[in-house]
């Protein structure tokens, strides 16, 4: 069986709340699709299997195009373990867009929750209209509780603002992922008063799954050969029109279906830490330096939340890694930095100041983009 896929503009992300609502009813089935960017190169088809409820479309940060397939169960599940690991259902104000996982999640929580999230204005994020949005938000006996999502470089923004810092600071949970939070960026808000939850996942586990490391409801990790691994009912049924990259992604194990990340982590005492992806290995002189441990220390730096390290040839060294910010940041400073806590093989060999760094619109940096501009 067999049910209708509707494409649908998301520029306006209350008609995609109308959308998803139908879909998780059992109406069609729902391809948010992002204004203004470029279409994947295969078109969607007409209609989907009966089990999916909501296909979502991602490049990732480095990967290619991709069409996650979600059934109602999956999206569900997750919003249910989701609202158990924060105290309970609550009035959403959404910031991100509704093409994006992490925004479909606060969607479908609020559907779940039977209310209907306050939006801030689509386009460029602004501190003052989330404010605005905050103080429109009016929660209820069925849903006490307030909350909202948001990526690193909108927490910054809401922190450089006072008025919007005090209405954060009303939410009992403020949602921070897309990528990794700078340490720094996390003590400003916790210090401001803010209730941080860092969360991990991805589209192909219904959004985040890991809160502050620990993951919730039934979710289940293993790392295996270095990657980590997550098993659970919000898992996507794989990807359309992409056999084998569902059978490459998502494998069978001990009885269960696992999620294949592709990224790096350790677990130790049932919490989870992610080192960056396993393809963000650089050599180096002969060395092996992980670029996410060196843009986690970067960003410690003084105003450095924002930045990103890439990689770059070199003739001698074979591989370099190089930051790309939009805050001057004086290289011996950050060489020396990097160098006392990892080596001398991933210190930065440069630093590359830009306008405003390349970012997708989910709000993460545009990997390929940001390693072209250190590159040229």
């Amino acid at each position: 069986m067999s049910r209708p896929l509707v494409a649908l503009g998301t520029s306006d992300p209350l008609a995609v709340l109308r959308g998803l609502e139908a879909a998780l009813a059992g109406g069609p089935a729902l391809l948010p699709v992002a204004e203004g960017t470029p279409a994947l190169p295969t078109p969607p088809p007409a209609d989907v299997r009966q089990r999916v409820a909501l296909v979502v479309e991602t490049s990732g940060s480095t990967g290619t195009g991709k069409r996650v397939a979600l059934s109602s169960e999956a999206l569900l599940a997750g919003a249910a373990a989701a609202d158990a690991a924060l105290g309970g259902p609550g009035g959403w104000v959404l910031a991100l867009p509704t093409h994006y996982i992490a925004g479909l999640n606060v969607l479908t929580r609020s559907i779940a929750a039977g209310t209907t999230p306050v939006v801030v204005t689509p386009g460029h994020f602004d501190a003052a209209a989330f404010a605005d949005a905050a103080d429109r938000l009016v929660t209820g006996p069925a849903a006490p509780r307030r909350y909202t999502s948001l990526v690193p470089v909108q927490l910054a923004r809401v922190l450089d603002d006072g008025r919007a810092t005090a209405a954060l600071a009303r939410f009992d949970a403020v949602l921070v992922g897309g990528q990794a939070t700078p340490a720094a960026l996390r003590d400003r808000a916790v210090a401001a008063g803010v209730r941080i939850v860092t969360t991990y996942g991805a589209s192909e586990t219904s959004g985040g799954c890991v809160y502050d490391g620990v993951p919730f409801g039934t979710v289940r990790t293993e790392v295996v050969d270095g990657e980590l691994q997550l098993s659970g009912p919000m898992l996507a049924e794989g990807y359309l029109g992409d056999d084998d990259r569902t059978a490459t992604t998502f494998v069978d194990r001990d009885g269960l279906r696992w999620y294949r990340t592709g990224d790096a982590a350790t677990v130790s005492d049932g919490v989870v830490r992610v080192l960056g992806r396993l393809d963000d290995v650089v050599v180096s002189g002969g060395e092996k330096v992980r670029l996410g441990a060196v843009e986690r220390l970067v960003r410690d730096l003084p105003d450095q939340h924002g930045a990103v390290v890439t990689r770059r040839a070199s003739g001698e060294w074979g591989e370099v890694p190089v930051v790309v910010t939009e805050q001057p940041l004086d290289l011996d400073t950050v060489r020396s930095h990097v160098g006392d806590a990892l080596g001398r093989a991933a210190r930065p060999a440069a630093v590359v100041v830009v306008d405003r760094l390349p970012m997708l619109p989910s709000g993460k940096p545009d990997r390929r983009a940001i390693q072209d501009l250190a590159s040229s």
